[in-house]
């Protein structure tokens, strides 16, 4: 049912957990930052509890607990929803002409960020496009990130919290979704970066089983994601003790310290947090790639990443910068470094988790996106996918990823991308069907 209060226009959603209060957004519907469990400092989530009265979700979910990225401010801009420990929090986008008794596909985005910064209503992560164009229900999670959900010994702190509270919000949809029209056999997970890294893992993690059908991994750092126990026992002995009842910035002072315990580990302290294995929900290391080999027959696999992933960090060190700006030698410089680098943590690992899928029984196609942004000095780099996916010209506007650009021009390879996504998660296949074949992207 529909209510007017004021100039906003709500719609009341009864649904198993109680009843939601959402906003009529023009052709979409909103219902933000509900809580899909509780959880105390270092403590596993627990499931929400039913309410009777209408939760009023009509505000942005909060970010977890995080210190702020210079990088990320200067390439995408700032965008204050607050901090919260609470932030077990999700929302839901979808079609406000919502047909009686429709069942859409369900998109569930999980956020990247290094597990460290990020939120899952970031305003450049808006789904407005992909459910307008697409008719298709998208959730946008949030969830804990650094010391607070990726730091635990497994005995005084568990391991792996920002992947439970993942798994809580996974169930709460499976058991709520369908009152927002979406269809809880038609899940697909997408996620970018450490988001599509976490979804690699939840494919393999205890209790997942049947609360998704497909998954879209972006420009996931797989090929720094193994042999990382030295590096995280080193974090753990410089953090030393947990502090529950420390104030927030206290804690988040001890991740700096466990950032600079990691920086001799090379490559894999770029990205120091990340999941630990061995500790629930996941099994030993050693164990991996069985675990992925015996999932991939029931979840349909689409995986990829940009050309030029590491121009992003590359130019962000700035003995590169200066390097990279130097009249013919810097574009030699250039393709050397983020060349050799993309294919290492990016491609080369996609590549073998997509074959590996296909073996063993798995339906998995690969993509690559090629588009260079006109007048961008970062080129086809990390992060470039999300602007054709999520996130409104307002949001991005003055994003120095995308150069001068023009918001016609993104929008256009836009569509053709949202419409890649969607389609997948319909039939779990791709223009380039569910073979060998890879979907490219070009910049025309």
């Amino acid at each position: 049912m529909s209510a007017t209060t004021g100039e906003e226009q709500t719609r009341t959603l009864d649904t198993p957990s109680g009843p939601v209060r959402c906003r009529v957004d023009g052709e979409v519907v909103r219902a933000l930052g509900i809580p899909y469990a509780r959880a105390e400092r270092f403590a596993p989530p627990r499931p929400a509890a039913p309410r009777d009265e209408p939760l009023v979700a009509t505000e942005r979910a909060p970010a977890a607990p995080q210190r702020s990225s210079e990088l990320l401010a200067r390439l995408i801009g700032a965008d204050d929803l607050g901090q919260d420990e609470h932030c077990q929090r999700l929302s839901i986008t979808l079609p406000a002409d919502l047909a009686d008794g429709e069942r859409l596909p369900v998109l569930v985005w999980i956020h990247g960020g290094s597990y460290v910064t990020g939120a899952g209503d970031l305003a450049v992560y808006d789904p407005r496009s992909l459910v307008a164009e697409q008719r298709v229900v998208v959730v946008t999670v949030t969830y804990r990130l650094g010391v607070f959900g990726f730091l635990g010994d497994g005995t005084a702190v568990p391991a792996n919290l920002g992947l439970l509270d993942q798994l809580a919000a996974l169930r709460w949809i499976r058991a709520n979704i369908a009152a927002f029209g979406g269809d809880p056999d038609a899940v697909t997970l997408f996620g970018q970066s450490a988001g599509g890294d976490a979804i690699a893992h939840l494919m393999i993690s205890e209790g997942a089983e049947g609360l998704f059908r497909r998954v879209i991994i972006q420009s996931a750092p797989l090929g720094i994601t193994h042999g990382r126990a030295a590096m995280t026992a080193a974090m753990l002995a410089a953090v030393g003790k947990p502090e529950p009842a420390a104030p927030v910035e206290t804690v988040l002072a001890r991740q700096v310290v466990a950032e600079q315990a990691a920086r001799r580990f090379g490559l894999r302290g770029g990205m120091p947090f990340g999941v630990q294995y061995g500790l629930p929900p996941l099994a030993g290391e050693a164990d991996r790639d069985r675990a992925w080999r015996a999932v991939a027959p029931r979840i349909d696999l689409l995986i990829g990443c940009t050309r030029e992933e590491t121009a992003l960090f590359a130019a962000a060190v700035p003995a590169l910068n200066r390097l990279f700006r130097i009249p013919v030698l810097g574009g030699w410089a250039r393709h050397a470094v983020v060349a050799p680098s993309t294919r290492k943590i990016y491609e080369t690992p996609a590549k073998e988790f997509a074959r590996r899928h296909r073996a063993a029984g798995g339906r998995a196609s690969r993509y690559l996106l090629t588009w260079r942004p006109a007048g961008s000095e970062f080129g086809a780099a990390h992060i470039t996918d999300i602007p054709l996916l999520l996130g409104t010209r307002e949001a991005w506007e003055g994003s120095r990823l995308l150069g001068s650009a023009r918001w016609q021009d993104i929008d256009r390879r836009g569509r053709l991308v949202r419409r890649i996504w969607a389609d997948f998660a319909r039939t779990g296949t791709t223009p380039a069907g569910a073979a060998n074949d890879t979907v490219e992207f070009p910049p025309d």
